[in-house]
């Protein structure tokens, strides 16, 4: 058996070896970019024997000026489907040829040409971004990767908003594991639990300004974070308790691994954090004002308009429910 070749590999060889110089032979000059991005999680760099399954070939994304799209796109598509090989490494190919504008309009429902305000980033789906920003560009004489470095990362203003929501999520929930628990209702007990894990981890993926990729390889892209050893055991108690009891006392820990973090990171000024019995109910709960901390440090008006707001919360869950790009505008009108 043939040893397995990651897909970006494979892409960058059909693109090498095949696409480019079909496309010197036949269309010399003519301005374009080559990359692969988008869906798929070789894109992610993911992917293993398994992937080959489904949706899983060599492949490349083409980018043109919007004028030469008019002028040269279908004889350039006529090019590629004449003297590009149907299969390479014995697996069907796929190509496509696109603006870098209308790329991105079909996948994030934005144009490039404009600039991105706020209220855009919260609306475009997290793993989307991630994929739009990994795999690979082979070839660039169209700008492709100046329009993704837009997108590498979220404003710092934009960023420190998202881990408000994001604390906010973790807070108000944890007395609940030890409430539910306290009536005999270990099963929820635990699913809150592992609600707050993730809840936890994806406040790391922000504390470590990293995209969070959708729920196939969230764990996965999480063991690769700067922060990952520390608290992937952390995590893993809170998940492997028996009682609400245990349960209470992994998620305090967890929770303060993740406060240090982001005292480490210096996010903000240190915060300190205590223990805290919520309506003097007996359940503990680590706290500490992150979310004031952070709000502080706030200084686009308009962020900061929306992050004075009540819930700021919530923002992941609506991008979860609504993730097309055709409902994007949608999303837009909550924050209007």
């Amino acid at each position: 058996m043939s040893a397995f070749v990651p897909g970006l590999e494979l892409s960058r060889r059909f693109y090498t070896e095949a696409v480019a110089p079909a496309i010197a032979a036949s269309c010399s000059g003519l301005p374009y970019a080559a990359a692969v991005l988008g869906r798929g999680s070789e894109v992610l760099g993911f992917d293993d024997e398994m992937s080959g399954d489904h949706n899983w070939e060599p492949r490349v994304e083409l980018f043109l000026r919007k004028e030469d799209r008019t002028r040269h796109g279908a004889a350039l598509d006529e090019v590629l489907r004449r003297d590009v090989p149907a299969e390479f490494a014995d697996r069907a190919t796929q190509f496509a040829v696109h603006t870098v504008r209308g790329y991105f309009l079909e996948q994030l429902d934005f144009d490039v040409e404009s600039e991105i305000a706020p209220r855009d980033w919260f609306t475009f789906p997290e793993q989307h971004l991630r994929m739009l920003t990994a795999g690979a560009v082979f070839h660039d004489q169209v700008g492709l990767q100046a329009v993704r470095d837009r997108f590498a990362y979220y404003p710092r203003d934009v960023w420190l908003y998202l881990q408000i929501a994001a604390w906010w999520r973790v807070h108000p929930e944890t007395n609940l594991a030890g409430r539910t628990g306290s009536v005999g209702d270990e099963l929820g007990s635990a699913l809150i639990g592992a609600q707050l894990v993730q809840d936890l981890m994806r406040l790391c993926f922000l504390i470590e300004r990293q995209y969070a990729p959708y729920s196939k390889w969230f764990g996965t892209a999480f063991a690769r974070l700067p922060c990952a050893d520390e608290l992937a055991p952390l995590f893993g108690k809170v998940l492997r308790t028996e009682s609400w009891q245990q349960r209470e006392e992994a998620l305090m820990a967890a929770y303060s691994g993740v406060a240090e973090l982001h005292n480490r990171r210096e996010i903000t000024a240190p915060v300190t954090t205590g223990t805290e019995q919520l309506w003097n109910r007996p359940f503990k709960v680590v706290w500490g004002d992150f979310p004031g901390a952070l709000l502080a440090e706030i200084k686009d008006p308009e962020v900061r308009r929306i992050a004075e707001r009540w819930p700021v919360g919530g923002i992941d869950q609506v991008r979860n429910v609504l993730w097309a790009a055709r409902d994007r505008r949608r999303v837009v009108a909550l924050f209007d």
